[in-house]
């Protein structure tokens, strides 16, 4: 818990900021909504695992 705490206390405006731009600087900007719609179905595919395996639990 605090090593999490004391990373995201790290991170400000301006380090996010050039986060942003490098990740601008290296996929482009045509490509940055197909690596967040791919980001997202892998976050739901893995919900929907998760989900299962409860069920199958019970």
């Amino acid at each position: 818990m605090i090593s999490a705490n004391i990373f995201l206390g790290m991170i400000g405006p301006w380090q996010i900021a050039i986060i942003v731009v490098l990740v601008l600087l290296l996929f482009g900007g045509k490509k940055i909504p197909e690596l967040m719609r791919g980001l997202g179905s892998g976050i739901k595919e893995f919900k929907d695992a998760s989900k299962e395996e409860n069920e199958e639990k019970k």
